[in-house]
């Protein structure tokens, strides 16, 4: 089944992924996009428990993903593909792999080098540039909760 959710958020498997998006969406699958989580298996655990019995997760390389891609939206049930930066997704974006999606962007929390844009998204320039790059394979825009707005690329600039 296609892939219900690409969500860019740093902080991965929570609250708002799990409940709001994934209880909304009925998801049964995640799959992380992430180097790091990939590499560690006791990571990949600690995460991966706080999906409960109802959903499992795989964390995969970006490389591997999109290599695998079209095996993972094969898959049976609902599924969500997670990046916890812009230049994974975009990494993503460039393979093809996001060609006629939608992309949303949840949290990534105050940092060096951003600002503020909603109260639950701060970017960089070159953060929002990745999105602009996402943007030229489909549709980019904010909303950190399924019942929230949904703020469009173009209102995301962080100047």
């Amino acid at each position: 089944m296609p892939f219900k959710l690409f969500r860019i958020d740093e902080r991965l498997i929570h609250g708002q992924v799990i409940v709001g998006w994934g209880n909304r969406l009925g998801l049964q699958f995640y799959v992380i996009v992430d180097e790091v989580l990939a590499a560690s298996d006791w990571e990949q655990e600690i995460w991966a428990s706080a999906l409960g019995r109802e959903a499992t997760a795989e964390f995969l390389p970006a490389l591997e993903t999109a290599r695998r891609f079209a095996e993972l939206e094969a898959r049976p049930g609902r599924s969500a593909l997670l990046t916890r930066d812009t230049a994974t997704m975009r990494a993503l974006a460039e393979c093809g792999c996001l060609d006629g999606r939608a992309v949303n962007v949840g949290g990534l929390h105050d940092g060096p080098g951003r600002r503020k844009v909603l109260d639950y998204l701060h970017l960089s320039r070159d953060e929002f540039e990745d999105l602009k790059a996402i943007g030229r394979h489909g549709v980019v825009s904010a909303r950190d909760v399924p019942t929230a707005r949904e703020v469009p690329l173009r209102d995301l600039d962080p100047r």
